[in-house]
C-alpha cells in the first residue's frame, strides 16, 4: 500500500520594520497559543503569495501593506502536515498596525527576537532568518 501524501499548506509572512525592530504577534487561543509569530497567514486558492499576504495584514492588523521582494522561503513539518513558509518584506504601510487577531504586538529589537517563545518552524530557520532581517531590503 502506497503511503498517503502528507497535506502541505502554503504560508505568507510579513518582515515589518521600523528603526532598528520588527513587528511580532502574540497567537491567540488555538494552535500554538501565546507564542510570537510575525504576522501573515494561508494563501487562499486563487490568491498569489502577495496577495495573500496584503489581505493577511489588512485583516490581523488594519494596515494597507505594499509588499516587497521574497526573502526567504522555507518548509517545516507539524505531525502529518508540512508548512511552505514565505517570508517577504513590507515595503511601506499605510494606517497603525493594531491587534485585530493577535492577544498584543510588539516591536521586538533584532537581536531580542531570540529571547521571544517563537513557533518552532521560525525557531528552527532563526539563522538564515536573522540574516536576512538584518540584511538591507534590495
Amino acid at each position: 500500500m502506497k503511503p498517503r501524501r502528507k497535506l502541505w499548506i502554503p504560508v505568507v509572512t510579513g518582515l515589518i520594520h521600523r528603526e532598528g525592530k520588527i513587528l511580532l504577534g502574540k497567537r491567540p487561543k488555538g494552535s500554538l497559543q501565546g507564542q510570537w509569530e510575525f504576522p501573515g497567514g494561508k494563501i487562499e486558492i486563487g490568491e498569489t503569495p502577495e496577495e495573500a499576504l496584503k489581505r493577511e495584514l489588512s485583516e490581523e492588523l488594519g494596515i494597507e501593506a505594499d509588499i516587497g521582494a521574497l526573502r526567504l522561503a522555507a518548509t517545516h513539518t507539524y505531525g502529518e502536515r508540512g508548512v511552505l513558509i514565505l517570508f517577504f518584506d513590507v515595503v511601506f504601510w499605510k494606517g497603525e498596525p493594531k491587534s485585530q487577531h493577535h492577544v498584543e504586538l510588539k516591536w521586538v529589537p533584532y537581536d531580542e527576537i531570540r529571547q521571544h517563545e517563537i513557533p518552532e518552524a521560525n525557531r528552527k530557520m532563526l539563522d538564515r532568518l536573522m540574516s536576512v532581517i538584518k540584511t538591507p531590503m534590495a
